[in-house]
């Protein structure tokens, strides 16, 4: 419990501190503009926060979400790393035959429960000690709601899995079965993973009788009418969000550096006690032909490798946390197997190391970057905690500025740059320069010809004016503002009045 009060109070903490980030304030705007999905995403992230939005709540309150669903997170890898029903994927110690300790009812390596508590709070640790993870639990990401529903599900079917028969298993879990799976279907399209997972190892317990129980038949129509509202969005808008998922999850020309890159990036990433013993008791259960904890296993395996493959063509690290916290509690069990059995110093050194990382990750937040490195300096124009800091004062300043000027709106040359503008300038339009169809085009449309707005240029992605054929007739200088953390000045913004839009992209 002292673990779980820790990191709430530094999400809480970070959640009251930072301004939004890129996503963060995309999926925001999902709750302003309530839909029955969007172009690159379905609509649970903007759903959620709606009631919050609607009351016009800070943005530390509107974190709250995210920070409850890491809470929940943790609590389900908790409880799972101590149910004694999930299969034991552990080292044996030396001169103990695998077979040693099996039950004779279920076949299973027996613990001792205090091993078992103890996995709990491993379980805890490795979540706490993961820096990404801390990244999904301020900021709300359509991963973070899959994290959760990813462990419900675990929880769900390793429960129905204590069933000797199929037809054993009561309506209301086939209901509660149907439901995760819709609202995971409603976060992410990779929800399709966790339904698969569930699918497979229903028919490792139950063998094909899974197939003629009416019950899997409802929970799937459940899950189903559940995400209706994404399958008419779709077909009303030609199915382009399906489209965009297909080409951004597959990336660019896919390269074996990348796909190299990306488990160094995962160590990186989800810290490397969880990746390493996480690795060790697949390894183990392969080995051990623990066919039971293998088929758990699926819902870490089945993510992990498709997105393994997909990062060889481009992808981020934040889109593998569900599988992470699948695989957690057995890491959990293999860590507490081997502090239990005195293989204590190793492990010290790891969560050493690791929570020096997170601690680092940290400071580097609440000083936005490097301690005396300003936006003059080399390190500065390449400092990605910039990013986190200014944007409220630069949405305020280029609304008033638009609103002064009498123009239509707010353009940006990128559009990584525009959630965070329609955020802190709302009412206005945020017109997006560039030739790439999104949700912003969705939004507000295309910049009418011949009008005039107000050009925001960032320094840390900055674009040249856009002042070729087609576009703007002229763009005059009005004002930069700096901002300023601990300080230093950490990045600024340039505004422009930009006169008669010709059109061009």
């Amino acid at each position: 419990m002292g673990l779980l009060v820790l990191g709430g109070l530094i999400h809480v903490g970070f959640g009251f501190l930072l301004g939004f980030s890129v996503d963060e304030a995309h999926y925001a705007l999902y709750a302003t503009k309530l839909d029955f999905s969007y172009f690159d995403h379905p609509p649970l992230v903007g759903w959620i926060q709606w009631p919050l939005v609607a009351l016009q709540a800070p943005i530390g309150v509107l974190r709250l979400i995210p920070e409850a669903l890491w809470l929940l997170s943790s609590l389900l890898a908790w409880q799972l790393a101590r149910d004694p029903a999930l299969p034991v994927l552990l080292r044996m110690p030396k001169g103990v035959s695998s077979n040693a300790g099996v039950g004779p009812a279920t076949g299973d390596q027996v613990e001792p429960a205090q091993q078992r508590e103890l996995a709990g709070l491993w379980a805890v640790g490795l979540i706490l000690i993961s820096p990404v993870l801390h990244v999904l639990a301020v900021g709300l990401l359509p991963d973070t709601l899959l994290m959760a529903l990813t462990l419900g599900l675990m929880k769900l079917t390793l429960h129905v899995c204590q069933n000797n028969t199929i037809k054993q298993i009561r309506l209301q879990h086939w209901l509660l079965l149907g439901l995760l799976l819709g609202l995971a279907g409603l976060s992410k399209y990779t929800a399709i993973f966790s339904a698969l997972a569930v699918t497979l190892v229903l028919l490792w317990h139950f063998g094909l009788a899974a197939l003629k129980c009416l019950g899997l038949w409802l929970a799937m129509a459940v899950a189903m009418v559940i995400v209706t509202p994404v399958v008419y969005w779709n077909f009303t808008h030609n199915w382009i969000s399906f489209v965009y998922q297909i080409h951004h999850g597959s990336g660019g020309d896919w390269q074996f550096k990348r796909f190299l890159l990306f488990f160094l990036i995962q160590l990186g990433a989800y810290g490397p006690l969880l990746v390493g013993a996480s690795a060790m008791a697949l390894w183990l259960g392969v080995r051990q032909r623990q066919a039971k904890g293998l088929a758990m296993m699926l819902f870490f395996f089945i993510p992990f490798v498709v997105t393994a493959y997909l990062a060889g063509g481009g992808g981020l690290p934040h889109w593998t946390a569900p599988a992470w916290l699948a695989a957690s509690p057995f890491a959990a069990r293999l860590i507490a197997q081997d502090w239990a059995n005195g293989r204590r110093r190793f492990i010290k050194l790891l969560v050493v190391v690791q929570a020096l990382v997170c601690s680092l990750a940290f400071t580097l937040l609440f000083f936005g970057g490097l301690p005396g490195v300003t936006a003059q300096d080399k390190w500065g124009k390449q400092n990605p905690f910039a990013d986190l800091w200014g944007w409220d004062q630069a949405g305020s300043v280029a609304r008033d500025l638009a609103v002064k000027l009498d123009v239509a709106g707010i353009s940006i040359s990128n559009w990584t740059l525009a959630s965070r503008m329609a955020w802190y300038a709302q009412p206005l339009a945020i017109y997006v320069l560039d030739d790439r169809f999104d949700q912003f085009d969705i939004w507000f449309g295309q910049i009418p010809r011949n009008s005039d707005t107000i050009f925001v240029n960032w320094s840390q992605m900055k674009f040249d004016l856009p002042l070729k054929s087609g576009q703007f007739k002229s763009c005059d200088f009005i004002e930069t503002l700096p901002i300023a953390r601990a300080g230093r000045e950490i990045s600024t913004f340039d505004f422009y009045h930009c006169k008669s839009w010709g059109g061009r992209p």
